[in-house]
């Protein structure tokens, strides 16, 4: 695996945190002193138990934390903050936090989902709600009490509906039959294909199915609906104005799970979908939240999730607000400021 490292101002013999943020397509590591100072940092590669098993993964995990630890000049830490993808129910969260603890990295081990991260970065305390749209959807909430709301998030079978791959699917469908004359008319049955610049729906279906062109493509066709739609297309606006109301309906459920519904509170919005403010689908979740859940504070999220993971860790170890301060001001500066200098990356 490919390992970027680059050392904090000042490297000190203890680290309090390590922080964690494991994606499916890459994964941050940071070691963090108790005073809230970035001791070190490391990027590396996906994290994917389902296609690798755990025992792989976490030995391609152990590599960046090693370049972590060596970039900090620490062997250990007092606790572990782990967020990461595909632990979606507890009992994974419990078997990845026991697969880590064995490492001995640190004191304590504790492992959520990654969309706590999100949540915990955009936030000044651990109270809030987080919906992520990316290549899928799902949405957590927490108290400082401890409390937490959250969903499956394994798809279709776990009631979900849209992502970024799921939009795709949802406007390929459309186009096909609008195509062969068993849907209503749509634009997208000319811009889908015009993407990979074939000229109908049906030789665009034949690619993907010969594979001519690659599965794992039919991602970029979800920025095609988003375009089409912008140009008015009602069907894609349609697709777009559903997405809006899933977003809001996870966030409202969540707030009410939390007793939230009537406090002013935050819900951060985070994931390349959501991230990338598209008006129409920005303009309609804020308008959607205003009428349904009128206390909620909707806000994009932009802050490295690895942040998410440091704040939650420094939560657990009890630090002081100065800490969580510090370690803020670290990851929100600009890129320039961060180590610059003092980076070997080979991201």
């Amino acid at each position: 695996m490919s390992v970027g490292v680059s050392a904090g101002v000042s490297a000190g013999p203890t680290g309090s945190v390590l922080a964690i943020d494991a994606g499916n397509s890459k994964t941050d590591v940071a070691v963090i002193a108790a005073d809230g100072e970035v001791l070190g940092t490391a990027r590396g590669g996906g994290f994917r138990p389902p296609a690798v098993g755990v025992p792989a993964a976490v030995d391609a995990l152990a590599e960046v934390v090693r370049a972590a630890f060596a970039s900090a000049g620490v062997e250990a830490v007092d606790h572990v903050s782990a967020c990461l993808a595909n632990a979606d129910f507890p009992v994974e969260e419990e078997r990845l936090a026991a697969a880590l603890h064995t490492r001995a990295w640190g004191a304590s081990a504790e492992v959520r989902n990654d969309t706590f991260a999100i949540l915990r970065a955009g936030v000044a305390e651990p109270r809030g709600v987080a919906v992520v749209c990316g290549a899928g959807i799902n949405c957590v909430g927490m108290r400082p009490d401890g409390r937490t709301a959250r969903f499956p998030a394994l798809g279709r079978v776990s009631g979900d509906w849209g992502g970024g791959w799921g939009l795709a699917e949802e406007a390929m469908w459309h186009a096909a039959r609008a195509e062969d004359g068993r849907g209503g008319p749509t634009a997208l049955a000319r811009t889908l294909p015009a993407h990979f610049g074939l000229d109908s729906m049906y030789a665009l279906i034949e690619a993907l199915h010969l594979e001519r062109i690659p599965s794992a493509r039919r991602h970029e066709l979800t920025p095609v609906l988003f375009a089409t739609a912008a140009s008015g297309d009602p069907l894609a606006r349609s697709l777009i104005d559903r997405l809006a109301e899933e977003v809001v309906t996870m966030a409202t459920v969540a707030l009410t799970r939390l007793d939230l519904l009537e406090e002013e509170t935050p819900v951060l919005l985070g994931g390349s979908v959501l991230a990338a403010r598209h008006p129409h689908l920005n303009t309609r979740v804020r308008a959607l939240l205003a009428t349904i859940a009128p206390k909620a504070v909707p806000e994009v999220v932009t802050a490295s999730p690895v942040l998410g993971a440091a704040l939650l860790g420094l939560d657990q170890t009890g630090a002081k607000t100065e800490a969580h301060e510090r370690v803020r001001a670290h990851f929100e500066a600009p890129e320039p400021q961060r180590g610059a200098g003092n980076c070997a990356s080979n991201h």
